[in-house]
């Protein structure tokens, strides 16, 4: 077996996810090869290069996947992935964009979001918001997969010794171009790769009174995150969101505040290794997953936290 992993990157570093992936697939058995699809990306094939139990770097360095647009993407996927018996991808924004449409070219069933691998088809994945565990066999020429990054820890981002091939193949297919972006810059840890996450819900009352949070996160170097409730009511952007429609994370410390705990919430956080909760209700079902809880008023608890770190 031959393992195609998809490199999750922005041209100039792989992204951590990436290493998350390579770890699945390592779990499947086989060499494992990862595809840097990029401009300018050599770097990245180089740092891809050095990642524990990668066998081979394939580098399709071209101006049609300089945004890596899932429409460009994706055909080039397809027509390499044709010869491996695995294709994964992180369960990011972008891999969730390109492997569908890869699936749909090779006529094949995807497994999405996957937290364990059982043998080399058969999955694990969580369903209806992670209450339940799906085992998922597939017996399709080729298994399309995304990782849930959460669920694998991931190897180390030295040591590894492989080749760097490049691939001719451009595909441009003229339906989609780069318009612009608009990056969030801040001098926290990004959400999904920190250690220590703190999240505000709709218990915050406004966007305002999310400095309390930022505070705390300066001194304890932590993220900030959100609940649906916060974004939805314009508290702060949607890039800050935690849940099962946001981003999925798994801290060694999360501490949610002024946050009720829905279904879709906690699917996003609760493979976090500690969970503290502050909440004035007592009966908010955030406190049935934390493994610390403290009913509290958040705007006199969070100061007072602030003071003793």
């Amino acid at each position: 077996m031959t393992i195609l992993v998809i490199a999750e990157h922005d041209n100039k570093v792989v992204a951590p996810a990436t290493l998350n992936t390579v770890a699945a697939a390592a779990k499947i058995g086989g060499d494992i090869h990862v595809l840097v699809a990029g401009q300018g990306a050599g770097a990245v094939a180089e740092a891809a290069a050095k990642i524990a139990g990668v066998a081979k770097v394939l580098l399709a360095d071209n101006a049609a996947y300089a945004h890596q647009l899932p429409e460009n993407v994706a055909p080039l996927v397809a027509e390499l992935g044709a010869g491996y018996s695995h294709i994964l991808a992180a369960a990011t924004s972008n891999g969730k964009n390109i492997l569908p449409r890869v699936a749909a070219q090779l006529d094949v069933d995807q497994i999405s979001e996957i937290i364990s691998v059982e043998s080399a088809d058969t999955f694990k994945r969580p369903i209806y918001a992670g209450n339940a565990i799906a085992t998922v066999q597939s017996n399709a020429s080729v298994k399309v997969i995304t990782v849930r990054a959460t669920g694998f820890d991931p190897v180390a981002a030295e040591g590894g010794s492989a080749s760097v091939e490049t691939v001719a193949a451009a595909h441009d297919a003229g339906t989609s171009s780069f318009v612009g972006e608009e990056l969030a810059k801040s001098d926290r840890p990004e959400l999904t790769a920190a250690k220590i996450v703190v999240s505000g819900g709709r218990g915050m009352q406004n966007g305002d009174n999310f400095k309390h949070l930022y505070a705390l996160a300066d001194k304890l170097g932590a993220a900030v995150g959100a609940s649906r409730a916060a974004v939805d009511a314009g508290f702060v952007p949607n890039d800050m969101q935690v849940g099962q429609t946001g981003k999925i994370v798994a801290p060694q410390l999360y501490i949610a505040v002024g946050i009720s705990g829905a279904i879709q919430h906690l699917a996003g956080m609760k493979d976090s290794k500690v969970i503290v909760a502050i909440n004035k209700d007592e009966e908010a079902p955030i406190f049935q997953v934390a493994d610390y809880g403290l009913v509290a008023d958040l705007f006199e608890a969070i100061p007072e936290l602030e003071k003793l770190v």
